[in-house]
């Protein structure tokens, strides 16, 4: 069952278009090189890793990458290394995250688990994380290194703070945005933050970045959180209700549970923390969400995420880069209508 989600502004569909031809040139390059580093005389590799290498994503944080760093003029080619290094490091985390949330599903597409199994997963997505350092190390910025390898630490920790929230009706809303900036938004950050240390910008330059990813990312994650009760599969690459399905708690479900009578919160306490669905309950859901505006207020925080993603761009001059990376933040909110 999917849900329209109203919008009384809404506008043409702006995409990445603008990005796209912003870094096409570069990307050539980035997905050459993630060709050639997926690379290995072990014939599972290559061949898990280019199932969902290939399987059509946007490539939205290596873009940023180098959008970040088009931004800042800069000239050299340790961009194209980095970015390749923030695109695996993100194929890791979906490859480690399938096997923790048992998903069935990727993009559209058979999760590489269960054509080659959980283990054949994890250990490939370690391999590309080893891989992913290798090309940092090899850009030879410290300080590049330093934003990255954090991030990984960062989104481990988020991994396991929403292993530990998960089923947890209880959980606040403060609690979840803290799960989804470690998990998600963290490696947003870190994708746009090297461009401009590559650049050899100032303090300010790399902190505005960083908000733009951080803020960016929270915005992405918040919308994707919506589209899972009020969108299509086929625009999902997954089933509409899956995280309902995975007892995850999104923000949807907790603005549904906090604003919820008592009748209400014990259908989210069986079927999310007891995993005790039955047929129909994934309406029920829907009929609570669209009641309590649960869907409709996740998207407007979106926007407000959105907003200060645009702000944090405000210190750079106009430039084709500048208002590609804007135009950006308006695709991860259109992503709802």
């Amino acid at each position: 069952m999917g849900l329209v989600i109203p919008f009384d502004d809404k506008a043409s569909d702006p995409g990445l278009e603008a990005l796209a031809a912003l870094v096409a040139a570069g990307m050539n390059r980035v997905n050459q090189t993630i060709l050639a580093r997926t690379g290995s005389d072990v014939a599972m590799i290559p061949e898990v890793a280019n199932h969902l290498i290939s399987s059509g994503g946007k490539r939205l944080r290596p873009m940023l990458t180098l959008a970040a760093a088009a931004l800042c003029g800069y000239e050299g080619e340790g961009h194209v290394k980095l970015a390749a290094a923030v695109e695996f490091m993100h194929t890791a985390t979906l490859l480690h995250d399938d096997v923790v949330d048992q998903s069935d599903m990727r993009r559209g597409k058979l999760a590489a688990r269960m054509l080659w199994g959980n283990e054949a997963s994890v250990l490939v997505g370690d391999f590309l994380l080893g891989q992913a350092f290798r090309m940092m190390v090899e850009v030879g910025s410290l300080a590049c290194l330093d934003v990255l390898s954090v991030a990984a630490t960062v989104i481990a920790e988020g991994e396991v703070m929403q292993l530990s929230a998960a089923k947890d009706t209880q959980t606040t809303e403060d609690a979840y945005l803290a799960v989804i900036r470690a998990k998600t938004a963290e490696l947003f950050a870190a994708a746009a933050e090297v461009g401009p240390i590559v650049a050899n910008r100032g303090k300010a330059e790399i902190a505005a970045c960083r908000a733009y990813g951080m803020n960016l990312g929270v915005a992405f994650q918040l919308i994707d959180d919506a589209l899972d009760y009020g969108g299509q599969a086929a625009k999902l690459g997954k089933n509409v209700g899956d995280d309902f399905r995975e007892g995850k708690i999104t923000l949807p479900v907790v603005l549904s549970f906090r604003r919820g009578n008592e009748t209400e919160r014990a259908f989210w306490k069986r079927v999310l923390e007891k995993g005790e669905i039955a047929d129909g309950d994934l309406e029920t859901a829907l009929a609570m969400m669209k009641k309590h505006r649960a869907l409709e207020d996740t998207v407007e925080r979106a926007r407000h995420y959105g907003a200060m993603a645009r702000d944090a761009l405000e210190l750079f001059p106009d430039s084709p880069a500048r208002r590609a990376l804007l135009e950006a933040v308006d695709f991860c909110i259109s992503r709802a209508h």
